[in-house]
């Protein structure tokens, strides 16, 4: 007799690997300012700081704020001692410590070659064993991941954030949505962002090159799809003129939990004209 086939095991909360992450930071006020802080979410803390909801009263009552510097310590006590450290710096000291920061950090963006993909796969390997954004259990092998971006480059650009140390910071691509030719005008957007670079803007700067890239294509259509919950990333798409289209209830099991999964849509060619065949590229690297 046969053994029974079975299918995946369902992963656990176990399967889930923690990351402890604490941060001192100083943030930039309207006025100029300079207010320091710790936290152990930084883009959380970013976010209650812009909005004035759950930040602290000084940000709150000097506007808008951008991040200045963040240092990534061993944990919350560390923190809490670099964040004194922080406070008691001369405005001059302060700005020597934001300007260097400011120069290590600096984006810029391009096009993916597949030889980067040793450095996509380890990038999105993080979410895979830490975070339900992606739906996938196994880190994907290098060449899987290079074959995968073989099929994305084809279609439409692959683009990467790179500090300017040249770390990679953060990548976005778009798939094509279905393979019927109906669906030809229609592309999935994939966004992921190295874990400590959250919150900073890389993935607006990735999306704001994007988009306009596969307008141009003549693209009409761009859907991202979005575990729920994670109201980061719904609040991400949400501001960059997506909308929630429909959800999937409880349909996929992650890390102990059900989770839904959510259609954020992007009308990139409003309207119901016949549109002109997609411009695709002429080789994967262009």
């Amino acid at each position: 007799m046969s053994a029974q086939r079975l299918g995946p095991a369902p992963s656990t909360e176990q399967d889930c690997l923690t990351e402890s992450a604490a941060w001192a930071y100083m943030v930039r006020c309207a006025d100029g300012s300079l207010y320091s802080g710790w936290t152990n979410d930084l883009a959380r803390r970013l976010k209650a700081h812009k909005t004035g909801r759950g930040g602290a009263r000084y940000t709150h009552s000097k506007g808008a704020v951008k991040l200045a510097y963040a240092e990534r310590c061993a944990d919350k006590s560390a923190a809490l001692r670099r964040e004194a450290a922080l406070k008691k710096l001369d405005k001059a000291r302060k700005e020597s410590l934001a300007a260097a920061w400011e120069a290590r950090n600096t984006i810029t963006i391009r096009q993916a070659a597949l030889a980067d993909a040793p450095a996509v796969n380890e990038l999105y390997g993080w979410y895979v064993t830490h975070s339900t954004a992606t739906f996938q259990y196994r880190v994907p092998t290098v060449e899987e991941q290079r074959q995968s971006m073989a099929s994305a480059m084809a279609a439409a650009p692959f683009l990467l954030a790179e500090d300017a140390s040249g770390r990679l910071c953060g990548y976005a691509c778009a798939h094509p949505w279905r393979t019927r030719e109906a669906f030809s005008w229609d592309v999935e957007l994939t966004v992921y962002c190295a874990w400590d670079c959250i919150g900073q803007g890389v993935g607006h700067r990735l999306y704001d090159t994007l988009i306009p890239a596969l307008r141009e294509q003549g693209y009409c259509n761009a859907i991202a799809l979005v575990a729920h919950p994670n109201p980061e990333s719904e609040a991400f798409h949400k501001a960059l003129g997506f909308r929630k289209a429909a959800t999937e209830p409880r349909t996929g099991y992650k890390f102990g939990r059900w989770l839904d999964l959510q259609y954020w849509w992007l009308d990139l060619r409003p309207g119901d004209a016949a549109p002109e065949p997609v411009r695709l590229p002429e080789f994967p690297a262009e």
